[in-house]
């Protein structure tokens, strides 16, 4: 492995921590402000509740 490709690796690893912690950031603050976080798997959109029940309908603003 080159030089250059060790430092494309390292840097991508990087990239994703600080990517992954600022998801886990937002979703806490969601959750904490009383907001649904919003998912989508199979192109199916899923909310969770602060409560943590997922749901398929979307929930009603405040």
């Amino acid at each position: 492995m080159s030089k250059s490709q060790i430092n494309s690796a390292e840097t991508s690893a990087l990239l994703t921590r600080l990517g992954n912690k600022g998801v886990r950031k937002a979703l806490d603050e969601n959750r904490r402000l009383g907001i649904a976080n919003v998912f989508s798997k199979d192109g199916k959109i899923y909310y969770q509740l602060p409560n943590g029940d997922i749901t398929a309908k979307k929930p009603e603003s405040t």
